[in-house]
């Protein structure tokens, strides 16, 4: 009979193992982060239940079932050729297939996507819809590109990808760089090589098996869940100043769900700057300037008039508000940034981006008794509905975007009670931080513990 390890035992066996882990994975440190955060936070249910720790299982857990990298040659328009990196890191499929994005950054390399998909996990595991964790992408920039460009590298791309995917064993969805256009491109690639039509990526159009609500379900996730944590405050998002970082995708519908909810979205941003719009962002005018024009926020301030303002280079999070919802990248919000936000009074924290606060910058506003939302909770919201294009797609249906809202909402409160409740059963209340690792663990690892050690 397994012995007990009481929490000190699993925490040296945690720090251990945090060590091993930054040898054998050198030069990743948003690996190294994102691994930190879940470890740290594990120490309670490993002495807890023993039988976490007997079969190698976190170490089974950090180390991805498959790794694949390769080479991604593509012409320009003038004919030259250039060749990119293509990524796809298969991590977990203990509860169903490889599930997670692609991304086109010039910042992609193996241990961002590591990162990204050691957080999709848990993410994943959250949503209860039996999928696992995965993602990819490239360090290819599709950013002034003509769409003849795009075709061409999407085309080569998934001409290696397709060995590797399938609606059993992997489902990739978009990301940063990577919309309808993109995919449409690589979808039809897909169909191309495999002679295949299947739920093989998800994001797709809406005339050709695209789910309603998936451009949205990212950030109006998100707000669901801010809105979620304050209603457990005995509060409410109606009337509430909220700040608003990024302007892609997930910005633009974080903002129009807030929206929707009474509240007043005064920021959004881009590499440049933020702009502050007193009277409240324009999202006409928004989408306009960037999913239209494909052009910088200092555009909108430009045409939105009086209320606006473009501050380059600055730090949106100067903004005073109640809500503060990071929707751009990782670690874009510092410990410097969580306390001017404490001495402006914010009383919640949402990420809508992946990893957006630094370890330093959550603890800051843990301390100070801010509502904190971690990325693997309250960005789950986007996947959440890639799966329910999955389900659409088996059946051969489309849900009316009444039906995936309604569905959106109750898997996002759903998320927030689990996490609400695992981090009150495990003496950390209102930790959403702990009650999501922990949830999100239990989930995977009690699938790993039935499947034995593969």
């Amino acid at each position: 009979m397994a012995t007990r390890p009481d929490t000190k035992t699993s925490l040296d066996s945690l720090h251990h193992l945090r060590d091993e882990i930054e040898r054998r994975n050198p030069a990743q440190p948003e690996f190294h982060q994102a691994v930190h955060e879940v470890l740290e936070t594990l120490a309670p249910v490993l002495a807890a239940r023993p039988e976490y720790a007997e079969p190698g299982l976190l170490e089974r857990l950090v180390e991805p079932e498959r790794q694949i990298i390769f080479r991604v040659p593509w012409q320009d328009d003038r004919g030259r050729v250039h060749v990119n990196r293509g990524y796809r890191v298969e991590f977990n499929s203990a509860l169903g297939p490889y599930k997670g994005g692609l991304r086109f950054h010039p910042s992609v390399n193996l241990g961002i996507i590591k990162f990204l998909g050691f957080e999709q996990i848990f993410k994943n595991a959250l949503t209860g819809q039996g999928i696992g964790g995965g993602k990819g992408g490239s360090d290819f920039d599709p950013h002034g590109r003509s769409d003849a460009e795009i075709m061409r590298f999407c085309q080569s791309f998934m001409t290696e990808l397709q060995r590797h995917i399938g609606e059993h064993t992997d489902v990739p969805a978009g990301d940063i760089g990577v919309g309808t256009r993109e995919i449409g491109y690589l979808f039809g690639q897909y169909r191309r090589i495999t002679n295949r039509w299947e739920s093989v990526l998800t994001g797709k159009g809406r005339g050709w098996g695209g789910s309603l609500i998936r451009p949205e379900a990212t950030g109006y996730g998100n707000v669901l869940f801010a809105a979620a944590m304050l209603r457990e405050r005995g509060e409410d998002m109606e009337g509430r100043t909220a700040v608003v970082s990024g302007s892609g995708n997930v910005a633009i519908y974080t903002i129009e769900k807030l929206t929707a909810l009474g509240a007043n979205a005064v920021t959004c941003s881009d590499s440049t700057g933020y702009v502050v719009d007193e009277k409240g962002i324009d999202l006409q005018l928004l989408k306009q300037v960037k999913e239209v024009e494909r052009g910088r926020v200092s555009d909108y301030a430009e045409r939105r008039g009086a209320s606006a303002r473009f501050v380059p280079g600055g730090r949106v999070w100067e903004v005073p508000a109640d809500v503060a919802l990071p929707s751009a990248t990782q670690n874009e919000l510092t410990e410097d940034d969580a306390a001017t936000l404490v001495r402006n009074g914010v009383k919640a924290v949402s990420e809508g981006a992946n990893m957006p606060t630094t370890p330093e910058a959550v603890h800051l506003l843990q301390k100070a008794g801010v509502a904190f939302g971690p990325g693997k909770a309250a960005n789950a919201g986007g996947v959440a509905v890639s799966a329910l294009e999955m389900a659409q797609n088996a059946s051969r249906t489309a849900w009316s975007a009444e039906r995936v809202e309604e569905e959106l909402t109750h898997i996002m409160n759903d998320i927030h009670t689990t996490c609400h409740e695992t981090a009150q059963r495990h003496g950390a209340p209102g930790d959403y931080v702990t009650g999501a690792n922990i949830a999100g663990f239990e989930r995977v690892a009690d699938a790993m513990l039935a499947q034995g050690v593969i």
